[in-house]
């Protein structure tokens, strides 16, 4: 464990910061990111740049760094001419290098808890095609089951504080990712990525929170990788529904061009918004695509004088 309060104990006394893009910030570090692996290619390639990525995150005041694990899969990897024994040490990585900027942080004066999620993207970010905003893979949830296990035990094995589950964009596959977290021994979050008040597949929010609600692994409930605007009515319906804290990393409310691999439109994205989020029932609180340091920064001020 990262830090000497569980994350749920946490939960149970406030509010969490989460981190925000890891893509974004290692973009602006100047690395090139236009690959199938995404981020995760600098799991081999460039290591120490995820954890200054990380360490970004916990200066400005993040609370949760999430690994650099969300497109890392042995299937992906495969395809990189990457076998199963080297990618397994390469997610195992994804962990230390988050539990490596841990170190850097608390050296650099930081004492408050922090801790590590362990990143777990949905079946569709392995493709690389933009269908994980969209969900209807044509798997069952037994085929999803077996594609998620193998890498859900190999990062449980790393032992990070928390697994997130996260950008899922179909009930289908949340319940496979919940049969897959069983008996693991690790914690874990599950965060949908919605369009409105549905998931991206369409299915109800209520319905697909639903399945959460008596799974004793999760503790928190949520979504990320969505338009801020889609927040406040999500986080309502997931506390609600679930009765567990809930957990929200909105994108900047720019739009993904999946054809053109790269983002549509303004930022509509304020820290201010995370007062109502708070009061909602978001006890875990951050960014997703195309949030940074800065963003993070104003949260967790923001959080601060709610407290």
């Amino acid at each position: 464990m990262t830090s000497t309060i569980t994350l749920t104990e946490a939960l149970a006394a406030g509010t969490v910061v989460l981190d925000g893009g890891m893509s974004n910030q290692l973009e602006s570090a100047g690395h090139d990111l236009s690959d199938e692996l995404w981020s995760a290619r600098l799991l081999a390639e460039r290591p120490e740049a995820i954890t200054q990525a990380h360490l970004a995150y916990f200066e400005a005041g993040a609370d949760v760094a999430i690994t650099s694990s969300y497109q890392a899969t042995f299937e992906g990897f495969a395809k990189r001419g990457i076998g199963p024994e080297r990618a397994a040490e390469l997610l195992v990585l994804s962990v230390e290098l988050a539990r490596a900027a841990v170190r850097q942080a608390r050296a650099g004066g930081v004492t408050r808890p922090l801790w590590v999620a362990a990143s777990v993207g949905p079946y569709g970010a392995m493709l690389a095609d933009g269908s994980e905003y969209r969900g209807r893979y044509g798997l069952s949830v037994d085929e999803l089951e077996r594609f998620h296990r193998p890498r859900l035990e190999v990062l449980a094995g790393a032992r990070p504080d928390v697994l997130a589950l996260e950008t899922v964009p179909d009930a289908d596959e949340a319940r496979a990712l919940l049969r897959a977290v069983r008996g693991l021994g690790v914690p874990a979050w599950l965060s949908y990525s919605v369009a409105g008040d549905r998931t991206r597949a369409g299915q109800p929010l209520e319905e697909a929170f639903a399945l959460a609600a008596d799974a004793d692994e999760v503790i928190a409930v949520g979504v990320n990788c969505c338009a801020p605007e889609d927040v406040e009515g999500a986080v309502e319906t997931a506390a609600r529904v679930t009765g567990k804290p809930v957990v929200v990393y909105p994108n900047s409310g720019e739009a993904w061009n999946a054809e053109a691999r790269a983002w549509d439109g303004r930022s509509s994205f304020a820290a201010e918004q995370v007062r109502g989020w708070r009061e909602s029932g978001a006890r875990l609180i951050g960014g997703c695509c195309r949030v940074g340091p800065e963003a993070i920064e104003s949260i967790a001020r923001t959080l601060a004088e709610a407290r």
